[in-house]
């Protein structure tokens, strides 16, 4: 009856129009292999792309902490905004060493440009499989408890409202103050303190 209706459930947000399908431009060996546990910040990063309202969101979390490391908003889901989250995650770590950077196939991760900056920066790319979807659960998980706790808590009348209410999030809450089991009960900010105090002796 409801079918016949024209009535039908809707779970969380439509989907953007786009292409979704087709060979990727750049195929890249899949490194990380669902290693989740690294033993250090700045060993591997997983970047990823969401649509909330008003705009596409792109993080980097850092697999070790859980932290989000980068992130960029922008009206359009084009390499640009993925590229800005990891230029931002760059320049506030620093990181001494090649990071590996394990990311979907999306077409956003197999430009050129993409594959430009990461051999610029000294980092590794680590590619899932096609319709692999476990390597991305981190950046998921993270998309998922963002949507719960605020996005969908929220009513926003323009980007920028949209944009100051993620800010908050990642960088007032997330980051600093909310807990993980995974982390012991300790929020990624916490978690990196606590191993910089073991390795001082502290």
């Amino acid at each position: 009856m409801t079918r016949l209706a024209g009535i039908k459930a809707q779970i969380g947000y439509k989907r953007r129009p786009g292409s979704y399908g087709g060979k990727p431009s750049l195929a890249i060996d899949n490194t990380l292999d669902h290693q989740f546990d690294v033993a250090a910040p700045d060993r591997a990063w997983v970047p990823d792309i969401t649509y909330i309202r008003f705009a596409y969101l792109a993080v980097v979390i850092d697999l070790y902490s859980r932290r989000v490391v980068g992130w960029s908003m922008q009206s359009q889901q084009t390499t640009d905004v993925v590229l800005q989250a990891l230029h931002m995650a760059v320049c506030r770590r620093k990181p001494k060493q090649r990071v590996l950077i394990h990311s979907d196939q999306g077409s956003q991760f197999t430009s050129m440009d993409w594959a430009a900056f990461i051999r610029a920066h000294n980092l590794e790319h680590s590619m899932s499989r096609r319709g692999n979807c476990h390597d991305n659960a981190v950046a998921e998980s993270f998309f998922s408890s963002l949507k719960r706790e605020r996005i969908r808590r929220r009513t926003y009348k323009t980007r920028e409202e949209a944009r100051q209410d993620v800010f908050d999030y990642i960088e007032m809450f997330y980051n600093p103050v909310r807990k993980h089991v995974r982390n012991g009960m300790l929020s990624p900010v916490e978690f990196e303190l606590q191993k910089i105090l073991k390795a001082e002796g502290v």
